[in-house]
């Protein structure tokens, strides 16, 4: 592995100024392109302190063999430039926005002679024109159904065009008026394009001015007594509004924007794109990609940056009319260089392109809805990961093969602490079976031994405590060890693992393992998973064990390692509340311990005990008036009176 420090420049050779930088490998690859208002700042950041990095950064960092740049005049250059180096190039660390072929599209082959409308999954080709996308097929399916009655475009591929050419009669379509028929010539070349771009402008958001063009149209057949053409210009216009109404009124300024939210963790981000044009959602599409931060940008900000550069450059250069980029893009936090990547947006639209984070009113509330969107499609990212029963498999073979363990890890367990700078350390123990969580296996722990020695010597306490517990209940003559007699159950920890994690370094590891040869346990293997480099440590190995990313033995891992992290923080954060309750009550003179206990049971928690009249407060049994009022008034920040002897016991 390249250590960064034998790449890095010399000190004061880098310049100032904006430009863009490459990071190559040891084979000359290029394998990240970057841009930067200020090269010195940016490719300092890379090399200050490694392991402050991103893991994904610094990964790559690790992978480059040499860095170099190119200035540039402005950061509108920077980006132009970085965008045509990643198109050129396609760096392996860049994000890129790959069309998802999960979402359909209405397209519009303008490339033909006479242009089809039909749905398509797949990669955007020059000469077609695409509508949406949308959320399922069958809803485009019924918009286009709709619309053909307005606009009889041809629907039919090409060799059943041309069959009903040779035949000279139109298919069904043709018979019903929802084709024109231009392959048995009703209409000519001119006339059906014409169809079909009204069929677009449509579509593009000019419908009130085609929705007031048929009803002129149909008031003027009326009064000439044309009233077969006024009654099918009537329908048209009932279809067009139809077609209107499946599609939720958002906004109602008429707004052309883009909204973008991202929901993301250490490793990944799911980004959701709503696009409004007209006031109206005409398409939604996301990603799952992988996160690359840069060091010197808030982890939302740089992927906005990624974003609205890579998205936007690739879908400019598929457009074959009009441009993609809209009005407006609705971002959760502007990038760095705001100004600079607007006046790149405006540059590729032709006119101005504004780039704000909404504050309130109707487009703060669609930023919340796509929001939500993206959190909903992160959730379901992991869980279809976690479900997948191959993914699962081969995560337990990978793990086999890459520990050496003799058999799949089909139990594992995980210890994680948690404390605040020492105080009340508490840890977790969590359980997964063939790959899923098994909640009901969960233990916590308060640290009592080494919680004032550090994460090493807890980690040993919760090894020792649960594997003692395990020798001490399959061990003595019990002819069924580890089964209680009572009720013919598993015991507690009855069960030991096949992999043992635990969430640090090489020393948490060794310390796990120490514990674990005392206590005479040979037949569970350990490792230690680092948060910062997710490394997998064995105990007495100088150096970590690197699983590749895209592995499903380091997903599984992770996951394992975060549930045991989410609940070592539950439980240390209800220590926090019940201690910071006690404390809070023990300002109140008079009130015992039992009476304190029984305010808490009543009213749940603090905050309702603080919220509690005095009347409430002294409805309590056992609670006198004058102890109530002590309690309200120390609560409610004012000087506790001392209650008098008397009324303590009312």
């Amino acid at each position: 592995m390249p250590d960064p420090s034998t790449y890095r420049p010399s000190a004061g050779t880098i310049p100032e100024a904006p430009g863009v930088y490459k990071f190559r490998d040891p084979g000359g690859r290029v394998i990240y392109v970057g841009k930067a208002k200020s090269l010195r700042s940016r490719l300092n950041s890379y090399f200050a302190d490694v392991s402050s990095l991103h893991p994904r950064t610094r990964q790559m960092v690790t992978t480059a063999g040499a860095v170099e740049w190119t200035v540039v005049s402005t950061e509108v250059e920077a980006l132009q430039l970085e965008y045509n180096w990643i198109k050129e190039f396609d760096p392996r660390f860049n994000v890129r926005y790959r069309d998802d072929k999960s979402y359909p599209v209405l397209a519009v082959t303008l490339n033909e002679d006479y242009p089809r409308l039909h749905v398509y999954r797949g990669p955007r080709k020059k000469g077609v024109r695409y509508f949406g996308p949308y959320a399922h097929a069958w809803a485009i399916r019924e918009t286009l159904d709709l619309l053909l009655r307005v606009f009889p475009a041809r629907t039919c591929s090409k060799g059943v065009f041309k069959r009903h050419g040779q035949i000279g009669r139109p298919c069904l379509l043709g018979y019903i008026d929802k084709c024109s028929a231009p392959c048995v010539g009703r209409v000519d070349e001119a006339e059906h394009r014409g169809i079909v771009e009204d069929f677009c402008d449509f579509l593009s958001g000019k419908t009130d001015a085609m929705v007031r063009r048929l009803e002129k149209e149909m008031g003027a057949a009326s009064a000439e007594l044309e009233f077969e053409r006024a009654a099918r210009l009537r329908d048209d216009i009932g279809a067009l509004k139809r077609a209107l109404e499946k599609q939720a009124v958002v906004l109602g300024d008429g707004t052309d924007a883009d909204v973008v939210a991202f929901a993301f963790d250490e490793l990944e981000a799911a980004v959701q794109v709503f696009h409004v044009r007209g006031g109206r959602v005409r398409g939604q599409r996301g990603w799952v990609i992988d996160r690359l931060d840069d060091a010197d940008e808030s982890p939302v900000a740089a992927l906005v940056d990624r974003f609205l550069s890579q998205f936007y450059g690739d879908q400019v250069e598929l457009a074959e009319e009009g441009s993609p980029v809209p009005k407006e893009i609705l971002v959760p936090e502007l990038p760095g260089d705001a100004d600079a990547v607007a006046d790149w947006l405006s540059g590729l639209r032709g006119s101005r392109t504004a780039l704000r984070v909404p504050q309130r009113g109707d487009k703060r509330a669609l930023m919340e809805t796509v929001e939500r969107n993206a959190k909903e499609a992160f959730t379901q990212h992991k869980l279809r990961r976690a479900g997948d029963l191959t993914a699962r498999s081969a995560a337990l073979q990978e793990l086999q093969d890459n520990l050496g363990l003799d058999t799949a890890p089909l139990r594992i367990e995980c210890v994680d602490i948690s404390h605040i700078q020492g105080s009340d350390v508490v840890a977790s123990l969590v359980v997964f079976e063939d790959g899923l969580a098994r909640k009901s296996e969960y233990r916590r722990f308060a640290l009592r031994e080494a919680a004032t020695e550090g994460d090493v010597a807890s980690i040993a306490e919760v090894v020792r405590r649960r594997f003692a517990k395990y020798r001490g209940e399959t061990g003595g003559q019990d002819p069924t060890p580890g089964i209680d007699p009572e009720t013919g159950k598993p015991k507690r920890f009855a069960y030991p693992p096949n992999l043992l994690v635990v969430d640090g370094a090489g020393p948490q590891a060794n310390a796990a393992a120490d514990v674990l040869a005392d206590l005479g346990v040979t037949d569970v293997a350990v490792i230690g998973l680092a948060k910062r480099l997710e490394e997998v440590w064995l105990p007495g190995d100088p150096d970590p064990a690197i699983l590749p990313r895209t592995s499903e033995a380091l997903y599984l891992l992770q996951r394992v390692r975060d549930e045991a992290h989410r609940f070592a923080i539950a439980y240390h954060r209800q220590k926090r509340s019940t201690k910071l309750t006690a404390s809070a009550l023990d300002e109140i003179p008079g009130l015992g311990q039992g009476r304190k206990a029984v305010l808490i049971k009543h009213f749940g928690s603090l905050k309702r005990l603080r919220a509690a009249s005095i009347d409430e407060i002294s409805g309590v049994p056992g609670i006198g008036v004058a102890t109530a009022k002590a309690v309200h008034s120390a609560l409610a920040g004012e000087p506790a009176a001392h209650p008098r002897a008397g009324e303590q016991q009312q």
